[in-house]
């Protein structure tokens, strides 16, 4: 999920200043690394906040700036509406033929599977962990849900104007991999335009780079402190104190930046393909963990632990092994990852000892 931050990184300075896209992702990667490293959880929430407030800027003024240049709201509709399929739950766009084609069931289903990677990501789950008043979480909820419909919806729009623009002789086509970069060449085109507009442009790239810098640093965050505090937690308090715990999320967190180096270094990959293969993971790892340990106090460790490993490795052998073959095994792999680990912690819950009774207590009072 790192790699997918670096890399859109590397991207758009490679798309800006014409510099070779790995020299711009090790720079990326190496501003993230730093101010995380330093400044920890504190500066990591404060920079989202401020990289929020630019991003929501920066959409916006996307949305007024394309519109205007396709032509006008009417244009733009009217552009993805002579588009076979349009707005259709069960018939999707092939842009190799240029008509529609109809969404299997399973399709459908795989598609929707995405929703479940939620219940397990770590970035969006620690700062609701880091709440300073229980009683704010409702109203956290609300304004992270919202951020969330509005972000994605206006993720669509911007798809849809920006072929609006390429309809009307204002963008060039793009294809793969490339077409991550349409809010780049939209950002370039407006800065032609005079001072203001480049102004403008400028913020919408900024607006990028902290999407990106605000996932990549939660990723850090979230994988540094479970080593420190989870796994070595105990070892670490009475050996070394608090000087060995923050060493060692420290080297946790160059440790997983470098391999999140190495799996970005290919400047023809996709972000989306790499976000999907991640959020896949996350949700089957810890989603169904997070799900059975609120609402089935009957589950334990050891059910927790066996959902967690035989999800992971659903996810690897879905992903290389069975969805290959195509057809009716052609699913997005959260879904069979997802069911796997649910049936795993219920079928080793049961087998094994039940939560004692303190434990039970707590769920309940809780």
């Amino acid at each position: 999920y790192t790699a997918s931050g670096f890399a859109a990184c590397g991207k758009l300075f490679s798309s800006l200043f014409g510099v070779k896209y790995l020299t711009a992702m090790i720079i990326s990667a190496i501003v993230i690394v730093a101010y995380t490293t330093l400044g920890g959880f504190l500066a990591a929430s404060t920079t989202d906040f401020i990289q929020s407030i630019i991003m929501s800027v920066a959409l916006i003024v996307v949305l007024i700036f394309g519109v205007e240049t396709a032509g006008g709201i009417g244009a733009v509709i009217h552009n993805a509406s002579e588009l076979p399929g349009y707005l259709s739950m069960t018939l999707s766009y092939d842009v190799n033929t240029g008509k529609a084609a109809p969404y299997s069931a399973l399709t459908i289903v795989s598609t929707a599977a995405w929703g479940l990677g939620y219940f397990g990501m770590p970035h969006i789950l620690l700062r609701f962990m880091a709440i300073e008043d229980e009683e704010k979480l409702k109203l956290s909820r609300k304004v992270a849900t919202g951020w969330v419909v509005i972000s994605l919806a206006v993720a669509v729009l911007i798809g849809i104007i920006g072929l609006a623009m390429t309809a009307a002789g204002e963008l060039i086509p793009l294809e793969g991999s490339a077409s991550e970069t349409i809010i780049v060449k939209i950002a370039d085109l407006m800065s032609q335009h005079g001072v203001l507009p480049a102004l403008l442009a400028g913020t919408i790239l900024a607006g990028i780079l902290a999407s990106t810098m605000s996932t990549a640093d939660s990723q850090l965050l979230a994988a540094s402190s479970s080593v420190s505090s989870d796994l070595l937690g105990d070892f670490l308090k009475k050996k070394t104190g608090k000087k060995g715990s923050m060493f060692a999320d420290r080297i946790t967190l160059l440790i997983i930046a470098l391999v999140a180096v190495f799996l970005a270094r290919d400047p023809n990959s996709s972000v989306f393909n790499i976000v999907s293969f991640a959020w896949a993971g996350f949700g089957a790892v810890f989603g169904p963990v997070v799900l059975f340990a609120l609402f089935w106090k009957r589950s334990n460790w050891q059910g927790a632990l066996a959902g967690m490993i035989s999800g992971g490795a659903m996810v690897f052998i879905w992903k290389y092994l069975v969805r290959p073959l195509g057809g009716a095994w052609d699913i997005y792999e959260l879904l069979p990852a997802f069911l796997v680990s649910c049936a795993a912690i219920v079928l080793v819950s049961l087998l094994t000892k039940a939560p004692s009774k303190e434990i039970v207590e707590e769920f309940e009072s809780v």
